[in-house]
């Protein structure tokens, strides 16, 4: 379905998909775990999820001469991260507003993990003391103007990657890879799970499943806190990216399953059974997931097992979409371990 984008490599090739021997065994065996690794996917800068992404929007960049990627995220984004590493391998200036979207104390917060790997490739990075919001905000705009005004050329990339024209076809791409891979491993993965926050990497597996009638076996993991917002902002993205892929068929509202009982207590701050998810996940697997996002899912997957909502034999696909260097910014939630 991508054949007529232009596309920048960034990432390695198809991601791997492991077996969670141990976490399936623990979890009592009836449900099988698999994980794609997508924190795996590439050199750049520990890569992860946004890089599908960015390999379909940086053409665009380069097509339209900018010199400047300007993009937006919390303090500890992984988003900001990645582009701030496109920005680094293509040859490009990067601005970077970094808010205030967690409530979230730590000594080194906003001095280690993510933001301390965009300051070392050389971004402009600027800190902003305003609160979460998926949508678009006045210090991302003031930003471009800001480079416009210096004389630079900047390119728009917004939080997540999501919003932008083509910030879902990475994760349609995501998809075809699956199937390709589902050929190879001689069956079919019953369910997917996915953390959901700016919506572009759901709403693009969705429309890539939807091919093989599997949109609603996507279940996406709210981590935002604000579900509602982001379940349109998915149907959104979704809508927007079937009819760029020309799917031939409606995506609605129904098909974006999105399940609200993991992203508390706030965006970005672990409740104790996200903790203990992401201690599990180490202790059994050597994975390592984040407090913001992967804990999260990690966390409703693990529950999701134990209250039975996969059926037994099920064969569930957990998305690693990345995003381990911010547990850095976690460190005295973590000081034993």
């Amino acid at each position: 379905m991508l054949e007529k984008f232009a596309r920048y490599p960034l990432t390695f090739g198809p991601t791997h998909i492991e077996k969670l021997e141990r976490l399936s065994k623990h979890l009592g065996g009836k449900v099988e775990i698999f994980a794609k690794r997508e924190d795996c996917n590439s050199g750049l800068a520990f890569g992860g999820n946004k890089l599908r992404k960015l390999e379909y929007i940086i053409p665009d960049a380069i097509a339209s001469n900018a010199d400047t990627l300007v993009s937006i995220g919390g303090v500890q984004s992984n988003h900001t991260r990645m582009v701030a590493a496109v920005a680094a391998k293509v040859g490009m200036k990067c601005r970077l507003v970094q808010e205030s979207w967690v409530p979230h104390e730590d000594a080194v917060y906003d001095r280690v993990g993510n933001i301390l790997l965009s300051r070392v490739m050389g971004a402009d990075v600027r800190l902003v003391d305003e609160g979460f919001d998926i949508g678009i905000r006045k210090s991302w705009e003031q930003a471009i103007e800001e480079v416009k005004a210096g004389g630079g050329k900047p390119y728009a990339i917004p939080a997540g990657a999501s919003v932008h024209k083509y910030g879902g076809i990475g994760y349609v791409g995501f998809a075809e890879e699956v199937r390709a891979q589902e050929k190879e491993l001689g069956f079919s993965f019953d369910y997917i799970v996915v953390c959901t926050v700016t919506g572009s990497t759901h709403a693009g597996m969705l429309v890539g499943f939807a091919k093989d009638g599997r949109a609603r076996n996507v279940i996406g993991i709210d981590a935002s806190f604000t579900p509602a917002q982001i379940k349109a902002q998915v149907l959104s993205i979704a809508q927007n990216t079937a009819d760029l892929v020309e799917l031939g068929r409606k995506i609605v509202e129904d098909d974006v399953v999105l399940l609200e009982d993991y992203a508390y207590p706030a965006y970005g701050v672990p409740s104790e059974a996200t903790k203990e998810a992401i201690r599990l996940c180490a202790r059994l697997e050597g994975m390592i997931t984040d407090p913001v996002y992967e804990g999260k899912s990690m966390q409703g997957m693990i529950d999701l097992v134990g209250k039975g909502f996969f059926p037994a034999g099920s064969k569930v696909l957990y998305a690693h979409l990345g995003g381990a260097p911010a547990i850095n910014g976690y460190a005295y939630t973590f000081r034993n371990g």
